[in-house]
């Protein structure tokens, strides 16, 4: 068991070091939990570091993709970046709801935390040092956030995303953020992904996939048609896997992987 005293408790293991990183969001009236994971050289050097933030799915929260992928510490050393899991709230999709004041996590990523943790830790605050991802709602939340805040984000990644939410108009809790789709269509045509590909930027570097079998791969599918009929350069994946935690595992070190080659210009940027 982890005691949280004040903003973050650290713990050492596996050469990273783990911050349980409590912020107060200014947009919710309330303190949420995030977690940190940092590069094994970071309590040891005066460097500054990269930041990837990766989205939990519907129903897990900051704690999941550490307990899930344990690798993560591997890959934070491996690539020498700084891994921040936000609490996206239970189905927030990581939107500023119009229905629900107590759910702004648009705002609260993209501005309050990413703001904290620039203060807080040794990181590089340029967007080209800066990259989002997650699976499920996290990779929805994901390319929302890096397609609608490019001044931000320097690339995006989404893993079994759902980028497109309109099919969906009954699940997830997505009435209570949004409304009735049939009665607020226009909040469902304004807060889905797939519609947000009009504020690419022309820098924004993407990265997605999802397994065949998974319950959101047309919309992926149509994602990636999208981007392709607009000239959108992007790497899309798909390969055999369902919506689980298998196909996760091996999806997260390659989106990894792609930011590292973002953030040390193999890609131009």
């Amino acid at each position: 068991i982890l005691f949280i005293f004040l903003f973050y408790h650290t713990i050492s293991s596996w050469g990273s070091s783990i911050d349980t990183l409590w912020v107060m969001s200014k947009k919710m009236h309330t303190k949420i939990p995030n977690l940190v994971i940092l590069p094994d050289s970071y309590l040891s050097s005066s460097k500054h570091y990269p930041t990837v933030y990766i989205l939990h799915g519907a129903g897990d929260n900051y704690k999941t993709w550490l307990e899930k992928v344990p690798k993560l510490k591997k890959y934070a050393d491996d690539f020498q970046m700084v891994l921040i899991c936000p609490d996206g709230g239970k189905t927030s999709w990581y939107l500023d709801s119009p229905m629900d004041k107590s759910s702004q996590y648009e705002t609260y990523i993209s501005h309050e935390l990413i703001e904290f943790v620039d203060r807080k830790y040794r990181t590089l605050k340029e967007k080209g040092q800066r990259a989002i991802t997650g699976a499920s709602m996290g990779g929805h939340g994901a390319m929302y956030l890096g397609l609608k805040h490019s001044d931000i984000w320097g690339a995006a990644g989404s893993i079994s995303g759902g980028l497109d939410i309109r099919p969906f108009p009954n699940n997830w809790d997505l009435p209570k953020h949004l409304g009735k789709s049939n009665e607020y269509p226009e909040n469902w045509e304004n807060n889905t992904a797939i519609n947000l590909i009009k504020y690419w930027d022309g820098t924004l570097k993407i990265i997605f996939d999802c397994g065949t079998e998974d319950f959101f791969f047309e919309v992926n599918q149509k994602f990636h048609k999208k981007l392709k009929n607009k000239d959108i350069p992007h790497v899309f994946k798909k390969r055999s896997g369902k919506h689980d935690w298998e196909y996760r595992r091996k999806s997260i070190q390659n989106h990894l992987n792609f930011f590292h080659d973002f953030f040390s210009r193999k890609q131009k940027p």
